[in-house]
């Protein structure tokens, strides 16, 4: 069954409805259904594609738990066996895969590995609808919910117990019929530009990541023969500007090793880059009464992390295990992901404000203040209670 193809005024039932079908959603329906639980999974497909996501060797540990190991990520990606770090000092420093236990990561063609995790729940026993969005589910006298899918005029209402809120930075179930609130760290936005036909063979697969007077860039190698590259800094700077050609062709050249690594692809005077949302984020509550929040809708990372997709397998399997107990009566389920998702947040700030506070030589300016002057908090005390709109998925 497609968007399109739903006929209008039928209704199912379902355990499960889990909306969004990315890492997050996949692997939740994956653990469900393998669970024996009766799971829809509804994959919108909507806005533009991910791009110039990499997965850490420590995921083949998460996709091992799912039961996909042997078929995602699969071929058709990039292995990537170093990181370049220009961080703290105008010195490179390295870290190889060699000494990771879990192997290399990889480089993806994002929408590919998405398909293949989602054909992982089919074949777990779930049923995966593509191009259908979920409107928003109401919450019946009994318990149970409405969930409204497809689109205006096309659109039909199934029934489940939970709804599993995958639906990214947006977090339209656990804000909307789950009543949380959405907090953001920062105002860090990506500024990113896809480059393709090199004048000369670029083999160099290794990321590399280089800091800045206003932010830090990142660029690595994609499938197909192209490269990504990409400025972070906050929205409110003049940085933030770089999405005029000229500028962003400006701030490239100052940098010392990024633009090294570019020289053999050509970058067209007319290239603007576009920008995406790439703040820290987290909800007040993961979880309520018949719903749970997952991957970026539950909390979204700095991408200096290099977490945002291995803690969407993560949430997405421990959220399918929660689902599961509370479905069999466990009801101190929830307390026990709460917990989890604390901690991983806590981990997570330990980690970001380390990793800036490594970078003193722009001290005196605005972004790297912020970042190292921040105050401690909790994983329930934000600083903000808005956040930028949602215009691409998470990029690096």
């Amino acid at each position: 069954m497609t968007g399109v193809e739903v006929p209008g005024g039928r209704r199912r039932r379902y355990d499960v409805v889990v909306a969004g079908g990315g890492p997050a959603g996949a692997s939740a329906a994956i653990t469900l259904a393998r669970a024996g639980r009766s799971v829809l999974l509804a994959d919108a497909g909507g806005g533009p594609p991910s791009v110039g996501e990499a997965l850490p060797g420590a995921a083949r540990v998460l996709l091992a738990d799912l039961g996909v190991g042997e078929h995602v990520p699969g071929p058709g990606h990039l292995t990537c066996y170093a990181t370049l770090s220009a961080w703290g000092s105008a010195r490179p420093t390295t870290v190889s895969a060699i000494h990771d236990p879990n192997g290399p990561g990889r480089h993806l063609d994002r929408p590919l590995f998405d398909r293949r995790l989602r054909d992982g729940a089919r074949a777990a026993g779930a049923e995966v609808v593509e191009h259908t969005p979920v409107g928003a589910p109401v919450r019946r006298p009994d318990g149970t919910w409405s969930v409204p899918l497809g689109r205006p005029g096309r659109r039909e209402v199934v029934g489940c117990d939970w709804v599993v809120d995958a639906t990214g930075r947006r977090a339209t179930v656990a804000t909307g019929s789950g009543g949380a609130r959405r907090h953001t760290h920062d105002a860090l936005v990506a500024l990113h530009l896809t480059l393709a036909d090199p004048t000369e063979p670029d083999t160099d697969a290794s990321t590399l990541v280089e800091s800045g007077a206003d932010g830090w860039w990142y660029t690595a190698l994609l499938p197909g023969d192209r490269r990504l590259v990409v400025y972070f800094t906050d929205a409110d700077l003049p940085a933030a500007r770089a999405g005029d050609p000229a500028r962003f062709r400006a701030l490239l050249a100052e940098t010392s090793r990024v633009g090294r690594r570019l020289a053999g692809w050509p970058l067209p005077a007319h290239a603007a880059p576009r920008r995406a949302p790439a703040h820290g984020a987290h909800l007040d509550r993961v979880c309520g009464a018949g719903w749970i929040a997952v991957g970026d809708a539950a909390a979204a990372f700095d991408p200096l992390s290099a977490q945002g997709i291995l803690s969407a397998l993560y949430t997405g399997l421990t959220a399918g295990h929660t689902v599961d107990a509370c479905l069999a009566g466990r009801r101190d389920a929830p307390d026990v992901y709460r917990a989890r998702l604390a901690d991983l947040l806590r981990a997570y700030r330990r980690n970001h404000r380390d990793a800036y506070a490594a970078e003193r030589r722009w001290s005196d300016h605005p972004f790297w203040q912020r970042r190292h002057l921040a105050p401690p908090q909790s994983e329930f005390e934000p600083t903000s209670e808005t956040e930028p709109t949602e215009t691409h998925s998470e990029v690096g």
